[in-house]
């Protein structure tokens, strides 16, 4: 080096080491800039499953809960956002429910189940949603006939008999009884009511003279219960085929102030029930479970989302609740 002047060479090395660093700096952003628009991309839509009930009703809050539950752990162990678009019909209105399918299908989700009011008139819209490619199971329900779609539920023969027999033992195998039926068309109240009348049919000594329907209202249900027990007197017992129509039966008994005189076995575990339970109105209850329903129902259209094959039927089980003789206590579970 002479005078502090740099050699060529040197000064060209030091020009192309600045010029590669700068390349290496460039080549640096812009990687991340691409992972970042990468990332973006690929982050996933949330799965979004529609839940579909008959109506506004306590025992579906329960099923909402459950399927508040299956959607926390799905996106747990996949950290994919999980919405549950909860559509109750504000009544047990077949319309109702026909808009609500409809407008479902429309939004494209990643599922749909449905507590189906009618399963001959809903066919062709599951038929529809199927053709969609969305993923579509039954709660607390049947599928139509002819469409193989997973279905969540209680054995709804096997409960009605539970209830059947029970109230068949009260009264001792003799005298007038009446079934409450819940929406005479929903595939499990229908299946309920039929069960009830098989079972009761051998019994010589007991008939059914009356089977009003209560629309899975509870109001309705009393009002109902009230008309039949004027109208028959004589009547024994009730059985229902809805969660709200022993309810309805046993504030009607209270008014009458029929405690003891007739008898009353219900379906699942509403608080009211239980109550009524408690202060021996109704005598017990064949429970389905309802949490369990809507778990199991998000569940598996999460697991047919992914191409797994479906499980035709997830039986969620019976509890039995009360059933209490005079001198017991509590009411019991078995």
């Amino acid at each position: 080096m002479v005078g502090g002047t740099r050699p060529a060479s040197l000064l060209l090395q030091t020009g192309s080491m600045r010029a590669f660093f700068h390349c290496l700096q460039a080549l640096a952003l812009s990687s991340s800039l691409v992972v970042g628009t990468a990332s973006a991309k690929a982050a996933p839509e949330p799965l979004r499953y529609v839940v579909i009930p008959k109506v506004t009703h306590p025992w579906f809050d329960a099923v909402r809960g459950g399927a508040n539950a299956a959607a926390r752990m799905i996106q747990e162990q996949t950290s994919r956002k999980v919405i549950i678009d909860y559509r109750p019909p504000a009544k047990a209105d077949l319309d109702l429910q026909v808009a609500i399918l409809q407008a479902a299908i429309r939004s494209k989700p990643s599922g749909i189940t449905i507590d189906l009011l009618d399963a001959t008139r809903l066919k062709p819209l599951l038929e529809m949603a199927g053709r969609e490619g969305i993923p579509i199971t039954v709660f607390d329900s049947e599928p139509p006939a002819g469409l193989t779609i997973p279905s969540i539920g209680a054995d709804f023969c096997e409960q009605a008999r539970i209830t059947a027999t029970r109230l068949a033992d009260l009264i001792g195998g003799q005298g007038e009884v009446a079934i409450m039926r819940g929406v005479p068309t929903a595939p499990n109240h229908s299946i309920r009511a039929d069960c009830q009348r098989k079972l009761f049919s051998t019994y010589p000594g007991i008939k059914v003279v009356a089977s009003p329907a209560d629309n899975d209202n509870v109001e309705t249900a009393q009002q109902q219960a009230l008309a039949t027990m004027k109208m028959h007197p004589q009547l024994k017992g009730w059985v229902v085929t809805d969660a709200g129509g022993a309810i309805g039966v046993g504030r009607a008994i209270q008014e009458m102030r029929k405690q003891g005189n007739v008898q009353v076995v219900g379906l699942d575990d509403l608080p009211e029930l239980l109550e009524l339970i408690k202060n021996r109105v109704v005598d017990s209850t064949a429970a389905s479970k309802p949490r369990s329903q809507g778990y199991w129902s998000v569940l598996t259209l999460w697991q047919q989302g992914l191409g797994a094959p479906p499980i035709q039927r997830i039986d969620t089980g019976i509890a039995v609740l009360g059933g209490r003789s005079p001198e017991s206590e509590p009411p019991r579970t078995r």
